[in-house]
């Protein structure tokens, strides 16, 4: 019986349904959080009529036909990249990017991953960093006599050093914008890889057309909104316990037709 079979890819569709929205709720506090959203499309359809076919010699034509839908898979998994709530700190090394762009990090095979998470820290020579030692890209670093740190909107940075009338220029934080945002690859620990379908990365200066600005003292909250993640859930285990249902209705069917032998 195909009903067995449909409610089982309803079933098992809603089940990575509930595990997505689980990692968005899990990540509500995680800086700078892109809530994802499993989407889904129905699968190939048997067909038992052909719309459009002859029905007679006389040359009527079956106006709908039959098509038998056989189920749900799961599509995609995008990242819905909405801007994250702004939260204020006292670290001066704490830079959210207000609009467009990534920061570009530096891993230690060389390779370069990007991130909006601006938390960052300063590195026993005095580069800054992220909180898992990753350099940013350009590197720049803050001379061990610095008293205090001014990133500007623009992503220029300087250091107040005693003794100089002036703040010393250290260097420009620069970010890095894709054309198809959700084609990065998620590597975990807020950094992302750039692939085929993400496009090349564009650089850029914070303020000009096409990127955001930076707010120093700031770091960007996650995008998820709990009340509408738990409605969610709701409407999920409702689709769950309705395709078990369909299951439990399908197995009585075909017991009672057992029974007629």
């Amino acid at each position: 019986m195909r009903a067995l079979k449909i409610a089982a890819t309803g079933m098992m569709a809603q089940q990575m349904n509930v595990e997505v929205i689980a990692n968005n709720i899990a990540n509500v506090n995680t800086t700078s959080f892109k809530r994802n959203r499993a989407e889904f499309t129905d699968l190939m359809y048997q067909t038992e009529t052909r719309q459009g076919a002859f029905s007679s010699d006389a040359g009527t034509i079956v106006p709908a036909g039959v098509q038998l839908g056989l189920g749900v898979k799961a599509a995609a998994v995008s990242r819905i990249g909405t801007q994250g709530s702004l939260i204020q700190t006292s670290n001066p090394l704490d830079v959210a990017i207000e609009g467009r762009g990534f920061f570009a990090v530096t891993l230690p095979d060389g390779e370069t991953a990007y991130t909006r998470a601006g938390n960052f820290q300063l590195s026993d020579e005095g580069e800054i960093v992220t909180n898992e030692g990753f350099q940013i890209d350009p590197g720049i670093f803050i001379p061990q006599e610095a008293t205090d740190i001014i990133i500007n909107r623009s992503g220029e940075v300087f250091a107040v050093v005693d003794g100089q009338d002036d703040p010393v220029a250290q260097g420009q934080i620069t970010l890095v914008a894709f054309l198809n945002e959700v084609g990065l690859e998620a590597l975990g620990d807020n950094l992302f890889r750039e692939t085929a379908a993400s496009g090349d990365p564009q650089l850029g200066i914070p303020g000009e057309e096409g990127f955001g600005r930076l707010r120093q003292r700031f770091v960007e909250g996650s995008n998820v909104n709990i009340v509408e993640e738990i409605t969610n859930l709701i409407t999920v285990q409702r689709a769950y316990e309705m395709n078990s249902k369909i299951i439990e209705s399908a197995d009585e069917m075909a017991r009672t037709v057992t029974n007629l032998r």
